[in-house]
């Protein structure tokens, strides 16, 4: 690595702060020393390598908050989790994490493995021993014995006796923390990809139970992540005090006919905004597709809710679950336009917001001297046009040139 100077038509340092045109950055090895005008910088920059990005801009790297580098995109990954071997997963691990970077993505969380596989890969990157993005790992996630992914080894017998739950929980969380967890992930309800568990409305922990979790961690320094689809579930979360809620879609009960049924509460929507959790509603690629009557004006209509009832979100789209691509966080993005959030508010959802979501604030999410230089160049404008963000013209991961302007 050696020092860069990138210039742009724009540079955005952080959304909503005021755009530097004609701009640039100069980066020294994996930090960035300064930013400004072109003119301003090239004078003490005459012998730095030049990435000119003429009519694009220069933005912070992306952050995807949910993803699972270990499985493979589609609509049942787990037979391919559970029967491939180790050294086909960390194949798997890292194409699946060069694929995140190459689209712009710096820096990803990734909220469930096997065997804590990712966690290694995490440390290869750090090391400069692997190129991919920052990752943040949740190791296995705890869920009930038989509960919503079970099979990745995270179980805990919440029918025990309630000291010994509790003395499960803290165990479990310490010995996540003792294998360099980043993060404590907990199943708060049921999810589609575990038939044999709670269906994903139905909550999987109690409230002592999720606040134990949270203690638990507390006392190691570690945030948690609570996998919430439904409803009960997303309010006890956010009593428990947790972090960050994943999915966030208000599920409930079925009705009669035994479909999807939603409801937004009020109180609980007040409870997640009072309690500082931010919610990662995992919008993935296809979107588009789903006819109006059946499902996309109510997912619409459910972000404009939790929006005006001041519930933060961030950017994550389950990478490798579903239809979940590790090149197509974009996607989840231009849901966001399409549901009228300003282009701004989009890109600090995949920036500096989910940087500070993801405690990772002080290392990037912006363009600042002295910060990590995880750089983006696209063409376009993306506080003009979200899509802007698939033109991708060069990418910085921590000063290592993944993708390099033509």
């Amino acid at each position: 690595m050696s020092h860069r100077l990138i210039t742009a038509d724009r540079v955005v340092t952080a959304p909503g702060e005021p755009v530097v045109p004609h701009g640039a950055v100069l980066v020294d090895g994996d930090t960035i020393v300064a930013v400004g005008t072109a003119a301003d910088l090239e004078p003490v920059a005459r012998d730095a390598e030049r990435w000119d990005v003429r009519g694009g801009t220069v933005q912070p790297g992306l952050l995807n908050a949910h993803v699972h580098l270990s499985f493979r995109v589609d609509d049942d990954p787990v037979p391919s989790l559970r029967d491939r071997d180790h050294d086909a997963l960390r194949r798997a691990i890292a194409a699946n994490a060069r694929a995140c970077v190459e689209a712009g993505v710096t820096t990803v969380r990734d909220l469930g493995d096997r065997d804590g596989l990712v966690s290694a890969f995490r440390d290869d990157v750090a090391a400069g021993r692997a190129d991919g993005p920052r990752v943040l790992t949740a190791q296995s996630p705890l869920t009930v014995a038989g509960g919503h992914c079970w099979f990745l080894g995270g179980e805990i017998d919440v029918d025990a006796h309630p000291s010994d739950v509790v003395l499960a929980i803290r165990d479990a969380v310490t010995r996540r923390a003792a294998a360099g967890a980043d993060v404590i992930k907990v199943m708060a309800g049921g999810g589609r990809m575990t038939p044999s568990g709670a269906p994903m409305w139905q909550s999987q922990f109690g409230l002592r139970d999720l606040r134990a979790v949270v203690d638990a961690a507390a006392g190691h320094g570690l945030p948690v992540a609570a996998h919430a689809h439904g409803t009960h579930a997303m309010g006890l979360a956010a009593r428990a005090g947790v972090t960050t809620i994943e999915h966030g879609g208000w599920h409930t009960a079925p009705g009669p006919d035994g479909g999807t049924a939603h409801f937004c509460d009020d109180a609980v929507a007040e409870a997640i905004a009072a309690s500082g959790a931010v919610v990662v509603p995992t919008r993935f690629r296809g979107w588009r597709d789903w006819p109006a009557d059946a499902g996309l004006q109510g997912q619409i209509d459910r972000t404009h809710w939790s929006r005006g009832h001041g519930i933060a979100m961030i950017a994550g789209n389950d990478a490798g679950v579903g239809r979940g691509w590790f090149d197509d966080l974009t996607d989840a993005l231009t849901y966001y336009r399409a549901a009228g959030v300003p282009a701004a508010e989009v890109l600090d959802m995949a920036t500096t917001g989910a940087a500070a979501a993801l405690g990772v604030g002080d290392r990037t999410g912006r363009l600042a001297p002295g910060l990590a230089a995880d750089v983006l160049a696209v063409g376009g404008d993306p506080l003009a046009d979200t899509d802007a963000l698939r033109d991708v013209r060069g990418v910085l991961a921590a000063g290592r040139a993944v993708r390099t302007p033509a």
